[in-house]
């Protein structure tokens, strides 16, 4: 028998290895559109909003998920009162509000793509996202930069004429991974979105910080029974973002900046 020449007989191993395969495409889920449809309670609340969106006009848009949508509740604590801070800023501005609970840059790209753009023509949208990656989804700083850009385009596609105030995610105190994961992408997103000229990039972490650390007083977790990691801003805490955002959404609005509320 003839002897097998070593590189066949090595690619041969690597054949029957498996080795030489292809590595497998990594799909980023984070910018994959992914609804919810299934759930009840969300399928309700996208549909509302689209008759919201058919009826309404829309100057301004905020999308996102529970921390925007805490905008539309009212007490029945000082700490969970809402309401009355977006009605100070956001009731005179023809403003929708798009958050929607538990929502991860995939799904809100699904609602962007399914509807909740359609038809309007925004002067600005906010958009505030990204938080639920770092749940149970434990998506990475990387991935989740991707979702948000893929909003972005689609956003620039579909609101041509909109200006675009992204904000990069608030920080929490679920685990050591989330605050850096955290950390990790408004790096990345001051990066890329910085000097843009077609978008406005916002990091308002200073906002929630005191000393070098969480201020955990600005947030409604801790105070609930039981008391939960930090996440969701207090009442004060959206007040205090809303402050902080103010000066800039006035500007790319044309408007005049609204006072600060007490």
């Amino acid at each position: 028998m003839r002897s097998i020449p070593r590189l066949l007989l090595v690619v041969g191993l690597l054949l029957l290895s498996g080795a030489s395969s292809p590595p497998a495409s990594h799909t980023v889920l984070a910018a994959t559109p992914l609804s919810r449809m299934d759930l009840p309670w969300w399928r309700a609340r996208h549909e509302a909003k689209l008759e919201e969106l058919h009826k309404a006009r829309v100057d301004l848009l905020f999308l996102g998920d529970s921390i925007t949508q805490d905008y539309e509740a009212s007490g029945p604590h000082d700490w969970l009162d809402y309401a009355p801070i977006w009605q100070h800023f956001y009731g005179d501005r023809n403003a929708v509000n798009l958050g929607f609970n538990g929502d991860a840059t995939s799904h809100l790209l699904w609602r962007i793509e399914n509807g909740e753009v359609s038809g309007i023509a925004p002067k600005v949208a906010v958009i505030l996202i990204g938080a639920n990656n770092l749940g149970r989804l434990h998506w990475s700083a990387v991935d989740t930069v991707t979702g948000i850009e893929a909003i972005i385009a689609q956003l620039h596609r579909r609101l041509p004429h909109t200006k675009l105030l992204l904000l990069g995610v608030l920080p929490s105190d679920r685990s050591a991974w989330a605050s850096d994961t955290t950390v990790a992408i408004n790096r990345a997103l001051a990066v890329r979105y910085g000097h843009a000229t077609d978008v406005t990039y916002l990091d308002i972490t200073p906002v929630f910080m005191r000393g070098g650390k969480l201020n955990r007083d600005l947030f409604a977790d801790p105070k609930m029974t039981p008391p939960r990691p930090p996440l969701h801003p207090s009442a004060e805490g959206q007040r205090l973002m809303a402050e902080a955002i103010e000066p800039t959404l006035a500007t790319l609005l044309g408007d005049r900046p609204h006072g600060m509320h007490r």
